[in-house]
């Protein structure tokens, strides 16, 4: 399947804002019905990159934010694969977290909550080229 366009833009400041107009203003609806709702804040966690690798996220990522648009046609697409996240505290993977890969290497996160009448909704948690750890989100469950 081909990859949605880039986007390039000349500042950070363009991506943010784009990311602000594009995904905070509402929620994304994904292929499946689950509403995902969107951060201000969550543009510095997915558009940003570790330096040292340390989890610290200090260096904004042109790579990452070329695929801004990948997100929401990542979300809306129904060909794309779906796996469980991984819990890294508890270091087991997560049935209500939901990644979901359709153009290349590049996933998405949500992070899905139940109501008590059965909807779902999901709050998005990242974004990324998962070059390193592709094999290992394709080997482990599968999404339900």
């Amino acid at each position: 399947m081909p990859s949605p366009a880039k986007v390039n833009y000349a500042t950070e400041a363009e991506y943010r804002q784009h990311f602000e107009r594009v995904y905070c203003n509402g929620a994304i609806i994904t292929f499946d019905g689950i509403a995902v709702r969107f951060r201000k804040d969550d543009f510095d966690h997915c558009m940003y990159e570790s330096s040292m690798r340390n989890d610290v996220k200090d260096l904004f990522s042109k790579e990452r934010s070329e695929r801004i648009d990948w997100i929401k046609a990542t979300l809306e697409n129904p060909a794309a694969e779906l796996y469980q996240g991984w819990d890294k505290k508890r270091k087991r993977h997560n049935p209500n977290s939901r990644v979901a890969v359709v153009y290349e290497e590049f996933v998405v996160v949500i992070q899905l909550k139940t109501a008590a009448d059965g909807s779902r909704s999901a709050r998005f948690v990242t974004a990324y080229l998962a070059d390193n750890s592709i094999a290992k989100i394709r080997g482990g469950p599968k999404w339900a």
